[in-house]
């Protein structure tokens, strides 16, 4: 699933990591979408049957939630778990956030937990909305205005 979700991070140099391999970011530039053909046929094979309405109409709502001005998009973010709360988090972002200040861009991410919302918050990065259908957990929408 990666690979159609974020794979293309990797094409435009968009991919961020730790010296140590133990934290990553995986940005898409503006304009840059996941593969959502692949994915789609993928969750149609993979998703138990029971659930695939479920989660296709999340998926649904995370297209649709996207800004309409161009921007940079953060799918994946992720810490090992034995490090989480050491500050590989922010490194990465204030890394990655760089390239889009530069370029005087958009960013937006989708937080599927709760406690990262306070990071990006630090960041610059201003709740716009929510996405839960049916059993799903709650995903909050941030955007970060050009800077």
């Amino acid at each position: 699933m990666g690979k159609f979700f974020t794979g293309r991070a990797f094409d435009h140099a968009a991919a961020y990591r730790t010296e140590d391999y133990l934290a990553a970011a995986l940005w898409l530039p503006p304009g840059i979408s996941p593969d959502e053909e692949a994915l789609g046929e993928l969750m149609s094979t993979a998703v138990d049957p029971a659930l695939q309405e479920e989660v296709f109409a999340v998926l649904e709502q995370v297209g649709a939630g996207h800004p309409e001005v161009p921007h940079w998009y953060l799918p994946v973010i992720g810490v090992d778990p034995t490090r989480q709360g050491q500050g590989y988090g922010s490194a990465l972002l204030d890394h990655s956030l760089q390239a889009v200040d530069s370029a005087h861009d958009t960013a937006y991410l989708e937080s599927t937990n709760p406690r990262n919302v306070s990071l990006y918050e630090r960041f610059g990065f201003q709740v716009v909305g929510t996405i839960q259908t049916g059993s799903s957990p709650t995903i909050t929408r941030m955007l970060r205005a050009p800077r």
